[in-house]
């Protein structure tokens, strides 16, 4: 009941009463507006209030645009807006309410008000008395009264926090389920009943253990049209079960979600301080970390994985993030670059990152580039990655080869429980399929047949039931003719000789990048790369998942043989060659067979090993050893001066004539003596000619 007022208040004046009396009335929520009509019927006889105090009712002002509203922020209160406009525009000589906290909740709305009233002189009145803003007792009140409001709303919501918080610690504060969980009649956690709804989560964690990324699992889902069930929170039907194309946040949603390990947890996100966008208050929600989670009740319900398969798939897909300041490896992705996310620098420790060069960006380079990005320095250091990636190849498929046969066995074996979990999917759709289409069935068989509006609308549901029912059998049976349920004996003979062949399959077209990467992470976990710590050569030591260490080297190209890796073991055995007689040619072919490999990462020609004698001034090696050639050679060829003593000529015109074919000849490898035939008939004929082109050339002159 409103207290009495005293009509002789010294405070109200004509000037007042000849102007609008505003009566505002706000409750919290839209369940307080439902279940405390009471507190709003009270609040709308402030309109008596009004008229006692001389207001006539056509000058009193009702505004309840905000029930159901918080006051803690006017951004979405329109009442509270329309109060403040007209008490700026001088309509308003008192504003009336129950107390200040149906005014505002915030010392900031509250304060702006009282700045108002006390500017165009409007009284405030509340269920007990009237207050002048502009008296200085009156304004310590009201600046009391909103202090006290706000006080009262941080209190309130400290002990629906507190409770809140007590009832999650033993677990029966009631939060929402994902699709896959349920309550029974009871209250207890179990498994959603659907069969279907099982299955389908089911193949989206096993997928996830094979696959490794959100996003594969995603194109597997929708390249087989498998859609994911999900419980909307909002809307008409919360609780229910829909399902929905799968993309990328709902399968992540599902990996995330620590109920489906069996989990009883509260405070995964936490609400903190946000911004005003289009003048509406939008709080912004963190995540929390695991270790921070306030209830963490591990077993508290059945679920799909359990705790520590959750808490691996949190740390992959952490890991699938390309960070590699955090030491985050990131997801295979495509591209030649092998040792993608697992190549650390062996100089300073830095995960190293990947650029592509070449005309078509084909050739991958391993970058340590820490330095130049923090500190404007030169880079670390840089290896070309395909060299050292077919070493790593290497010795990955050597270490792989002797379980070549269990591998191509667990291969068949994995085929043949996909394609049956596949056909387990395949199954309950269509179950479901046509439960729908009988329900649609019986509902149509049970209406009365005078009742057409009905039967109409029924009839309707029922054909469109039948159809989705066709589609699920037509889209099945095209699956069934793409992937057959059992391979026959030719193709599994072919699988195992593929399985048995591992290079053989690893270099195949069909195996992708990612795939490769994603075998070569399950047994390597990173690759540390130095190529300055030895002269020519990249150092490289590999860490096994096994926690074994194997170290490698690899030589490198380089500029020149300054920077050769064994510089003086390679001149000391083109020297040893060279001094047994040997050629040029035949120097290389057994350089090459020795495992060399010149400076610039080819085999050894005779070009390049006539470059290294000039380099170090090591003699070619003649058919007469170091002497002058003889006039004749032992198998009676002549050489170059033995030519031109027969022939009568000089020794330019014998290189002429076997330029222009004249004469034949042939050396053994460049560098070496010509070995020139010349029969006696050639001797005559040449001999000839040269008489008739010098006759006439004298008669000519």
């Amino acid at each position: 009941m409103l207290s009495r007022v005293d009509s002789d208040d010294g405070r109200l004046s004509t000037a007042h009463r000849s102007k609008t009396a505003y009566i505002y009335i706000r409750q919290s929520s839209a369940g307080q507006v439902r279940h405390h009509q009471e507190s709003t019927q009270l609040q709308y006889r402030l309109v008596d209030r009004a008229v006692a105090l001389g207001w006539p009712h056509e000058r009193i002002c009702v505004i309840d645009d905000d029930l159901g509203k918080s006051g803690s922020g006017s951004a979405e209160r329109f009442g509270f807006q329309k109060l403040i406009a007209e008490i700026g525009l001088g309509q308003a000589g008192m504003v009336v309410s129950f107390d200040a906290s149906r005014l505002a909740r915030n010392n900031r709305d509250w304060h702006q008000l009282l700045d108002l009233c006390a500017m165009f002189g409007v009284i405030i009145a509340d269920g007990e008395r009237l207050y002048d803003p502009c008296a200085y007792h009156d304004r310590l009140l009201l600046g009391l009264s909103g202090i006290m409001s706000e006080a009262e709303l941080h209190q309130i919501r400290q002990r629906l926090h507190r409770g809140e918080r007590q009832k999650a610690a033993r677990g029966e504060l009631k939060i929402p389920l994902p699709a896959g969980l349920a309550r029974d009649i009871s209250g207890t956690i179990t498994l959603n009943p659907d069969e279907e709804v099982q299955a389908r989560l089911a193949l989206v964690f096993a997928k996830f253990r094979e696959l490794g990324t959100a996003r594969a699992v995603m194109r597997y889902l929708r390249a087989k049209e498998l859609p994911l069930p999900m419980r909307p929170l909002r809307g008409p039907e919360p609780h229910g079960v829909v399902w929905r194309e799968a993309n990328s946040p709902r399968v992540l949603g599902i990996l995330h979600n620590p109920a489906y390990a069996g989990a009883y947890v509260y405070g995964r996100r936490r609400l903190e301080s946000g911004r005003i966008r289009q003048g509406v208050h939008c709080c912004k929600s963190r995540k929390v970390s695991i270790e921070d989670w306030e209830v963490c009740l591990q077993a508290a319900h059945p679920g799909y994985i359990g705790w520590e398969e959750f808490m691996e798939n949190q740390n992959r897909l952490a890991d699938n993030v390309n960070h590699y300041d955090a030491g985050h490896t990131g997801a295979p992705r495509k591209g030649a670059a092998l040792l993608q996310g697992i190549a650390v620098c062996g100089r300073c420790g830095r995960r190293m990152s990947i650029r592509y060069t070449g005309p078509d960006a084909s050739y991958p380079v391993y970058t340590c580039r820490a330095d130049r990005d923090q500190d404007a320095g030169p880079l670390c250091q840089e290896v070309r990655a395909l060299p050292v990636d077919a070493t790593v190849e290497q010795v990955l498929l050597d270490a792989l080869s002797p379980d070549s046969i269990a591998i191509a066995v667990a291969a068949l074996d994995h085929l043949q429980a996909e394609t049956h979990q596949l056909e387990r999917q395949w199954s309950l759709r269509r179950e479901r399929a046509r439960y729908e289409a009988e329900r649609a069935r019986r509902q149509y068989d049970a209406v009365e047949p005078e009742n057409r509006l009905v039967a109409r609308s029924l009839e309707r549901v029922w054909e469109d039931k039948l159809r989705a029912l066709e589609d699920v059998e037509r889209e099945y049976e095209r699956w069934r003719d793409n992937e057959p349920l059992v391979l026959n004996e030719q193709d599994l003979q072919a699988l195992q000789l593929m399985g048995q062949d591992l290079p053989r399959l690893w270099h195949a077209p069909t195996t992708t990048g990612p795939e490769r990467k994603t075998i070569l992470r399950l047994v390597i976990r990173q690759v540390i790369i130095d190529q300055k710590r030895l002269q020519g050569q990249v150092w490289f030591k590999i860490i096994w998942q096994s926690e074994a260490i194997t170290e490698h080297q690899l030589q490198r190209r380089v500029r020149g043989y300054a920077d050769y890796a064994d510089e003086e073991k390679l001149r000391l055995r083109v020297t040893a060659l060279n001094a047994d007689g040997k050629m040029d040619k035949e120097i290389a072919d057994m350089l090459n067979a020795e495992g060399f490999i010149s400076a610039h990462g080819h085999t050894f020609t005779s070009g390049n090993i006539h470059e290294l004698r000039k380099r170090w001034a090591i003699q070619t090696v003649k058919i007469n050893g170091t002497g002058f050639n003889p006039r004749q050679w032992p198998d009676c060829s002549y050489s170059v001066q033995g030519a031109a003593e027969r022939l009568g000529i000089t020794s330019q015109t014998v290189f002429k004539y076997l330029a222009r074919g004249l004469i034949s000849g042939k050396q053994l490898v460049k560098g070496q003596p010509w070995q020139i035939t010349l029969s006696d008939e050639q001797i005559s004929n040449l001999r000839m000619q040269l008489q008739r082109n010098r006759r006439s050339r004298k008669t000519a002159s």
